[in-house]
């Protein structure tokens, strides 16, 4: 159903006994490391990495004076995502990352996911990646781009339809950006970072994307939509979408 039409919900499908561990296991590392004062929300953090990419990436080219074309196309991409990010949080902001954590569990968020994003760019215009792109330079710019932006437009408009469709009516979301793909947040978010991966062409960010898109992203969906289940809708919806790629998955 949509989410502005009338429904009881069923009994939810439990989710994977593997799923809740893996859940509980970031959980605490992200939220209630080590314990104690919970200081800060977690949007802070998350927003302190996205605000200053721009300027980080920007400190990076001058540091380094390399200021070849990948290296501005790299700021461009990453540092806009992240102001893109900050638009987004300040208009609809999601309610998941409102909760206060604790420090350690901040610093946890920073070091081991968020931090890390940064690497990227590092790999790239610190000179520690010599990218040798399988297209010609101005074809892999144009490529990396063009997912980036479409990564970000799926991205947003799926949070903003999640976002304002449920303050209207609680319920299941089969129609706009769900009517096919059943994450296309992220979906989205994983076209953005993927993006910058392809811009640093080394081994490192692929190991990074691996950790996050399995341990994190891949159990939140897999909680998501057991969650969902609950819904007498689910089947029929769930049958005629997709997971995550349209076609594929």
């Amino acid at each position: 159903m949509t989410a502005a039409s009338q429904t009881t919900p069923s009994l939810a499908t439990p989710p994977p006994a593997w799923a809740v561990a893996m859940r509980r296991f970031t959980d605490y590392l992200s939220k209630d490391f080590l314990g104690g004062p919970r200081p800060w929300k977690f949007s802070w953090v998350i927003n302190f990495q996205k605000a200053g990419s721009f300027l980080f990436f920007g400190l990076l080219i001058w540091y380094y004076q390399n200021t070849s074309t990948a290296a501005w196309v790299y700021l461009a991409m990453h540092g806009s995502y992240g102001l893109v990010w900050i638009l987004k949080d300040t208009s609809f902001p999601d309610p998941n990352w409102q909760v206060k954590i604790t420090l350690g569990a901040g610093l946890n968020a920073f070091t081991f996911v968020l931090g890390l994003y940064w690497v990227f760019g590092w790999l790239l215009i610190s000179g520690t990646s010599q990218p040798k792109y399988p297209l010609p330079d101005a074809m892999w710019f144009s490529l990396c781009i063009t997912l980036c932006m479409l990564g970000s437009v799926i991205m947003i408009a799926a949070d903003a339809q999640k976002f304002f469709t449920l303050r209207v009516k609680r319920g299941l979301i089969t129609d706009g950006m769900h009517r096919w793909v059943r994450h296309p947040n992220y979906l989205g978010e994983m076209m953005i970072y993927a993006s910058f991966a392809m811009m640093a062409w080394h081994w490192f960010p692929v190991l990074v994307l691996a950790w996050v898109w399995l341990g994190l992203f891949a159990v939140n969906m897999v909680m998501k939509e057991a969650s969902m289940s609950r819904y007498p809708e689910w089947a029929a919806y769930k049958k005629r979408s997709w997971w995550l790629i349209p076609f594929l998955l």
